[in-house]
């Protein structure tokens, strides 16, 4: 597998390399050269393979002879160790609940995956692994669970202060071992923009083996792709052969892998970019003027990104097309008010508990239906967090129903430990440098 940098596409690097320099010096990100069409005769018989089965394939497909079929296959079994389920909430409207796994986010296919290509890659001896990532709200749990214990590597995860839920904030801050974290004075975006500038760094790059877990790393993408491809086979079973797909979209990396996999050969009718107030994308979409803005905080905190770093990615994708990317892509912005009404109408009318960021893709749906009535296709939203994160948004008759999973009471009697900094990129590199 062979990729360029989005700045600069006769930049060639092998997926090796990509997966641990993350981001290229000139602040592109990698692509790969060629995305191949998966067989025909898999896709066309796609509903008799199991998650792995699909993840191999589709992994294989695109990393061509980077890592030896047996070696792929038993990384896939390890990570892709639990099941994402589309569940039915009506004849045509289905939940693509992905907060199966050990972080309770969709996170844990990318974070769990990206981890063992790079102790798979990692060899004895060789110095020191440091991973930055930036996080929102899920993407560091997800990354603390991945990573934790694995040898070699080290990880320093950045959030913003007060944005993260308090079960968010233990899953970064209670794991010790080779994680650490820093609570930055800022919002995501100043978290995502001290990563970024360590990558760019000469001084830190001399002295360190620094590589990123965000979803700027190719390797957290491409396992995204597999539940697209496992949802699609899920419907395909039960006789449902069109589908769109609403996604809630923050970094818009989960949208870009849903977009590469319809470029490997996915059947998808069209994707919804579904996001909270920070509505870069939607405002683009409609105006053909992009202009990011700093972030604001909401309900779905995952998603309070102002400068999605995936969307250079799904542009590329559509060779900067515009138009022809909007032949696909349609996106739509939603308050707290309306994320809370919709909270409570999928328990009214569908019976089912939904954190804010999944209920902002389920009014996504709700939309499109009523500016598209002749479609009818069957509409998938992406659940991508469980709802338990978020205790304090819920009304308190339908906070009452959520389950608490077992491994969040378990966190409540670790201690926790973050190192705090301002949004200062000298204090960042200093913090770096001295411990």
């Amino acid at each position: 597998m062979i990729l360029y940098s989005t700045n600069n596409k006769d930049l060639r690097v092998s997926f090796k390399e990509a997966v641990f320099n993350s981001m290229p010096q000139d602040k592109g990100l990698y692509m790969p050269l060629e995305i191949p069409q998966l067989d025909a005769d898999f896709i066309q018989n796609i509903e008799q393979y199991s998650l792995p089965e699909i993840a191999y394939q589709v992994a294989s497909t695109l990393l061509k002879d980077e890592i030896p079929a047996a070696d792929l296959q038993a990384l896939i079994n390890d990570a892709i160790n639990f099941e994402a389920p589309a569940v039915k909430l009506d004849n045509k409207t289905f939940v693509l609940e992905l907060f199966h796994g050990p972080s309770l986010a969709f996170k844990d296919f990318g974070a769990r995956f990206m981890s063992r290509v790079m102790a798979y890659f990692l060899k004895d001896g060789e110095q020191l692994l440091d991973v930055l990532v930036a996080t929102s709200g899920d993407t560091g749990g997800a990354v603390a669970l991945g990573f934790l214990g694995v040898p070699n590597t080290r990880v320093t995860i950045l959030y913003p202060e007060g944005k993260v839920s308090p079960i968010q904030e233990l899953q970064l801050t209670t794991n010790g071992s080779n994680i650490r974290a820093i609570e930055v004075k800022g919002t995501f975006d100043d978290c995502q923009t001290l990563v970024k500038q360590a990558f760019a760094d000469e001084e830190l790059n001399a002295k360190f083996r620094l590589t990123s877990a965000n979803s700027i790393n190719i390797s957290r993408l491409i396992p995204q792709t597999f539940y697209y491809f496992n949802t699609y086979a899920q419907l395909k079973r039960q006789g449902l052969n069109e589908l769109v797909f609403a996604v809630p979209s923050g970094n818009f990396g989960n949208i870009g892998a849903g977009l590469l996999a319809y470029k490997l050969g996915l059947p998808v009718k069209q994707f919804i970019a579904a996001t909270n107030i920070n509505d870069t994308v939607p405002r683009f979409l409609e105006s053909g003027i992009y202009q990011t803005r700093p972030s604001s905080q909401t309900y779905s905190n995952a998603m309070d990104v102002g400068a999605p770093s995936n969307w250079i990615r799904i542009m590329d994708l559509f060779d900067q097309d515009v138009d022809q990317l909007k032949n696909v892509v349609t996106s739509y912005r939603f308050t707290d008010d309306e994320t809370l009404e919709g909270i409570i109408d999928l328990d009214q009318k569908l019976n089912y508990v939904a954190c804010p960021h999944t209920a902002i893709a389920y009014l996504a749906v709700e939309k499109y239906r009523k500016e598209n009535l002749a479609d009818n296709s069957a509409a998938v939203f992406l659940s991508t967090a469980h709802a338990c994160k978020f205790p304090d948004i819920f009304p308190a008759d339908i906070a009452a129903k959520i389950d608490i999973p077992s491994q969040v009471t378990a966190l409540e009697s670790l201690p926790k430990h973050a190192d705090q900094l301002e949004a200062d990129f000298d204090g960042f590199k200093r913090y770096l440098l001295n411990n």
